[in-house]
């Protein structure tokens, strides 16, 4: 007879909750792309609200989208252009892309890692290589080695939208 688990083991792991929060952002910018709504519609619709860090992804998507959407345009052309991709790959290529550029505490392979699991069990076949590749280019545009400068106009990133004390995008000396 198998011994029943602990209480505590069936709870889930952060890692796990992170993940299943990412896929709830993904789900939510999907939906609103296929009714044609806002993102701040579909939120509001729901009976629950879900998990903050989906909220903040989904969020943060729609609020820079455009500026997310040409990075991506420019990277996927001239074989592709952004309408032409799959639905859940331009979904899950923008959360990626948020991340990378607004969010710079989360590390850069933890990202593209889990956009690349999303694309794996959401995507086609070739969905995780490609969202691998693309991603990888927007690490490199986001995150150059010498910069350690966040994309100015995230929220909640010095010189952001949340943060307007700072006009040049970079953190304010303490003293």
């Amino acid at each position: 007879m198998t011994p029943r688990p602990a209480v505590g083991d069936l709870e889930p792991t952060e890692a796990e909750h992170r993940r299943a929060a990412r896929e709830r952002a993904l789900e939510l910018l999907y939906e609103a792309e296929a009714k044609s709504a806002p993102v701040g519609d579909v939120l509001g619709g729901l009976p629950v609200p879900p998990d903050p860090l989906a909220v903040e992804l989904a969020e943060g998507v729609a609020a820079h989208r455009d500026r997310i959407d040409s990075v991506l345009a420019r990277l996927v052309a001239p074989r592709w252009s952004l309408e032409r991709l799959a639905a859940v790959d331009r979904a899950v290529l923008r959360i990626g892309a948020y991340e990378l550029f607004a969010v710079p505490d989360r590390s850069e392979a933890l990202v593209i890692n889990e956009a690349v699991v999303l694309a794996r069990k959401f995507g086609t076949d070739d969905s995780p290589r490609f969202v691998n590749g693309v991603l990888s280019a927007v690490a490199a545009e986001a995150r150059p080695p010498a910069s350690g400068t966040p994309w100015r106009g995230a929220p909640g990133v010095p010189g952001g939208d949340a943060d307007p004390s700072s006009g040049d995008g970079r953190p304010q000396d303490a003293g």
